[in-house]
């Protein structure tokens, strides 16, 4: 299976702050603060992506995922494992 892992992100933070302008969002950005989540949004975005992917990502891996270039390597690495 392939996945377009900056497709999963960009669909999955859609899923949660479907206002936000990730076209205009840095890609060294914390996602948290940039677009203005609550953990619990943080987590379903976690959940989304996870479902997305197929990557599952524990929430004790939340902070090495801070970032849109922090998901997308950390997915990408998942997968590659696979």
């Amino acid at each position: 299976m392939t996945i377009d892992v900056d497709t999963a992100v960009r669909a999955a933070l859609t899923r949660i702050a479907p206002e936000a302008d990730l076209d205009a969002l840095p890609g060294d950005a914390d996602l948290q603060e940039e677009l203005d989540l609550d953990s619990m949004d943080f987590l379903n975005f976690l959940i989304a992506l996870s479902e997305l992917t197929g990557v599952e990502i524990p929430e004790s891996d939340s902070s090495r995922v801070r970032t849109f270039v922090d998901c997308a390597a950390y997915v990408q690495a998942r997968v590659a494992s696979t």
